[in-house]
């Protein structure tokens, strides 16, 4: 069976990172699946989904390692054709990805007890993130 799910989130951009495990696991709950896999996907190219352990020094650590190698104030041509300054973030989001697949067993998603499922919006702005959760199991 497949059951498909979304949710949105508020973001404040400029790698902003949020813990989205619980609405996945809320979206799990709702498909009744036990057993199989959840496909989680961010909508847009300056977006991305891992997992990390959430805690406030692995997000500054995340933002500083992205810097050193996507940097803000280097020359993209993205930049230079749409005269806009979201290079940096374009380039963040595809290293990291815009989904993330996980799977399930007895109802209860396998991760680590110190591992969550983020969001990281590289973005320059602020921005309302549409998440998909696609589940298929049984």
């Amino acid at each position: 069976m497949v059951y498909s799910a979304k949710f949105s989130v508020q973001t404040q951009g400029n790698d902003d990172m949020l813990d989205i495990t619980g609405q996945v696991e809320q979206a799990l709950l709702q498909s009744g699946l036990l057993n199989g896999i959840a496909t989680v996907f961010v909508v847009g190219s300056t977006a991305a989904v891992t997992t990390i352990e959430y805690e406030p020094g692995l997000q500054q650590d995340m933002a500083q390692v992205m810097e050193r190698i996507a940097p803000r104030d280097a020359f993209y041509a993205h930049e230079a054709r749409w005269k806009d300054d979201n290079g940096h973030s374009h380039i963040r989001a595809s290293i990291l990805g815009p989904s993330l697949t996980v799977p399930f067993v007895n109802g209860q998603l396998v991760i680590g007890t110190w591992q969550q499922i983020v969001l990281v919006d590289f973005d320059t702005r602020p921005r309302n993130r549409t998440v998909h959760v696609q589940i298929i199991g049984e």
